[in-house]
């Protein structure tokens, strides 16, 4: 039996054959397809901060992209172009803090790796144009922004990359302060691009997507460390 991964889920209004910017749970198939091609079988996560019981049925989970974490959760009032969603952030936080108590395996994608890293306790940069003085890392909208990333020799970032190591990233937020989580991947601004907690089986944060070009090494990581976990 294949294993199940979870994978969060925006609340967004969509439009559809003959309905009209209808409040939707999605995201991007992508996701779908690269858990799927990578062995593992797919189940949408809509935000629910009731309780973590899905997690019961899980064998692992992929903390999609989306919108900026409200800066609240690492104590810092809201910059002018900070965009949150309070719904969701409050069930993947929970949703994360009971997955890691149960050692499951993790994949946070661009918007998860700031959630993972909130979560050990880290901090954001609210605008990377501010700090960086350039906007590579989201050139325009609806633009991957694409560049070769360094990774820590010995990390399981770095093992699962080898030698291929250009990424497709569209973020305007980043990793100030990774809290108890190491950063074992930059770019070439010196941005964390990748972390990992050495704590837990399989915790892996990417600043990237991944799931766009369907990687299998990542998804193929997170998929094998479940089958173990199943």
């Amino acid at each position: 039996m294949r294993p199940i991964i979870g994978i969060t889920s925006y609340v967004l209004p969509a439009t559809y054959g003959v309905w009209q910017e209808l409040p939707t749970a999605l995201v991007p198939h992508d996701y779908v397809r690269a858990v799927r091609e990578a062995g593992g079988r797919a189940v949408i996560l809509p935000p629910d901060d009731l309780d973590a019981g899905v997690l019961d049925v899980l064998d692992g989970v992929v903390l999609a992209g989306g919108p900026d974490l409200d800066p609240k959760w690492y104590g810092d009032a809201p910059e002018p172009l900070t965009e949150s969603h309070p719904e969701r952030d409050d069930a993947e936080f929970l949703l994360v803090r009971h997955a890691l108590e149960r050692d499951m395996p993790l994949l946070g994608v661009c918007r998860g790796m700031q959630l993972l890293t909130v979560a050990a306790g880290g901090r954001l940069h609210q605008h990377l144009p501010d700090l960086l003085g350039h906007e590579k890392h989201r050139p325009a909208p609806g633009v991957y922004g694409q560049h070769d990333a360094s990774f820590e020799a010995g990390s399981r970032i770095a093992a699962l990359m080898g030698d291929d190591v250009a990424i497709h990233c569209y973020h305007h937020q980043g990793v100030a302060d990774p809290g108890t989580l190491r950063v074992t991947g930059r770019a070439e601004d010196g941005l964390p691009e990748a972390v990992e907690d050495p704590d837990h089986r399989f915790v892996l944060g990417v600043q990237w997507h991944p799931e766009v070009i369907r990687d299998r090494r990542l998804f193929g990581a997170l998929v094998a460390a479940a089958s173990e976990a199943a």
